[in-house]
């Protein structure tokens, strides 16, 4: 970790085995998440730089990301798992089989209530949080999703793949608002009930 405005070192945090794949920050910026290969996601003290908490996975774990009340931990892995976890008491809350192949990217929306997946496969599966419900899957990519993020008002989900597009997804009503840079058929399903 550095700091900005002397460019100088605070810490180096060692603890993982293998390469570590994705880092994220808490909203209060107290604590960061680590997700490794090594099967695990560690979460640390920002300032002393010490383990608070390792959540072990039984497969590598691609991405991490954590909810805008620093309560949640959600993580995506190799096997296409998509897990929700208490930060806190380090509870599983929810193991989701989520996709058929690698998951590259989660993100929380803004509110906290929806999370977004993105994956290998070429989808793009909302989440209510609370109770691992599925709300939509979203397709249109024609190679893997690499990353998902919301808008901060939460009405909006970019998603960025290996063909070479950006999508931008009206989440109000389903539809793709626009498409960079170049359009293609686009295919938005709700789960069956």
């Amino acid at each position: 970790m550095w700091n900005l405005k002397t460019g100088k070192l605070i810490h180096t945090l060692s603890g993982h085995s293998d390469d570590v794949k994705a880092i994220a920050f808490s909203r209060d910026g107290k604590t960061l998440a680590s997700a490794s290969w090594d099967k695990t996601v560690k979460l640390w003290d920002v300032e002393t730089g010490k383990i608070l908490r390792v959540f072990e996975h039984s497969d590598a774990v691609r991405t991490v990301a954590i909810s805008p009340n620093g309560q949640i931990l959600v993580s995506g892995c190799q096997d296409g798992k998509v897990i929700i976890w208490q930060m806190t008491s380090g509870k599983l809350n929810i193991p989701l089989a989520a996709h058929n192949q690698a998951v590259s990217s989660v993100a929380f929306s803004a509110d906290g209530q929806t999370i977004a997946s993105g994956s290998y496969d070429q989808t793009i599966k909302l989440w209510n949080f609370q109770t691992g419900q599925l709300l939509h899957t979203l397709q249109g990519h024609q190679k893997a999703i690499y990353s998902v993020a919301f808008s901060a008002d939460g009405q909006t989900l970019a998603s960025g793949s290996a063909d070479t597009t950006i999508k931008i997804w009206r989440l109000s009503n389903e539809n793709v608002t626009s498409i960079l840079p170049r359009p293609i058929p686009i295919m938005i399903s709700k789960p069956s009930n």
